[in-house]
């Protein structure tokens, strides 16, 4: 729909920035806006050549004023501009149409379609074949699949305006365990992305101790765990991971770190530092 008010603007104010901004906004490619603009001269030039016959029309009787008219031509002649226009039928020609039958008294005229209404009926199948060519026949026809696209796009985009705006709000004194599926999915990726190499995919542990098991090096539990992602531990040679990752993601890897407590990969590496539980001790 902002496509199409964008679309009708810029037709509508050629002259004026109105239009040109909102089909900016609007994300309007060049081939919808020369579709737009042929199907709006279409439109115009249709309105123009019905109302020019009926100037034409107009024009010939106001020239030949000496022409034997009939009692219905002259009844059409003193219709005011407004019948004229929609081809209205006088009222003192309705006895000409009433039907042979009747029912209880009330009779039925057999009244014609209005020529306005007919030219708005072929108007929309003209407009209906155009639209089919354009976006079924030359186009993907994927319309609502398009826009659904474009939508989610522009969703991503205050998704991550917002994560920017946000994400420095977290720190590993108010952090807190994410739970949602969504979040660990997330919290894996950068996992995946990053710790692979030293701690392995099912976090057993290889160059980095083993994730698995119930043994940690500098503490555990949420806060700590975000501490030693955040700030890395240089001498055994994980670097300070707040330089790559903005504190929200950290607070998701290390999330789903404390999910992989509990799993059985295969291999794991022998448990280094002290059981949880026993004393303060973690990861």
């Amino acid at each position: 729909m902002k496509k199409v008010f964008g679309l009708f603007l810029i037709l509508a104010f050629p002259f004026s920035g109105i239009g040109q901004d909102i089909a900016k906004e609007s994300a309007l490619t060049e081939n919808e806006m020369l579709t737009g603009a042929a199907l709006v001269v279409l439109g115009f030039t249709v309105l123009l050549v019905f109302v020019l016959v009926l100037l034409l029309i107009k024009l010939k009787n106001t020239l030949n004023p000496l022409i034997q008219r009939t009692e219905e031509e002259e009844l059409y002649e003193e219709q005011d501009l407004w019948s004229k226009l929609f081809q209205l039928r006088p009222l003192a020609l309705e006895e000409k149409l009433v039907m042979a039958h009747s029912y209880d008294g009330i009779e039925e005229l057999d009244n014609p379609t209005p020529p306005w209404f007919m030219f708005l009926f072929y108007s929309t199948i003209l407009f209906g074949a155009i639209y089919w060519v354009v976006y079924h026949g030359l186009g993907d026809g994927k319309i609502m699949e398009n826009e659904y696209a474009a939508q989610v796009k522009d969703a991503e985009i205050v998704r991550e305006i917002y994560l920017k705006k946000f994400a420095n709000s977290v720190n590993e004194s108010n952090v807190t365990l994410v739970t949602k599926k969504d979040q660990i999915l997330e919290g894996k990726q950068i996992y995946d992305n990053n710790c692979v190499a030293c701690h392995s995919s099912g976090g057993e542990g290889k160059v980095g101790p083993n994730l698995t098991d119930d043994y940690y090096l500098h503490g555990a539990g949420i806060k700590n765990i975000f501490h030693t992602v955040s700030e890395g531990v240089p001498e055994k040679g994980m670097i300070a991971w707040k330089k790559q990752l903005n504190p929200l993601q950290i607070q998701l890897v290390s999330s789903y770190v404390i999910t992989l407590k509990g799993t059985t990969p295969a291999n794991p590496k022998a448990p280094q530092g002290v059981k949880e539980g026993t004393q303060q001790a973690g990861l």
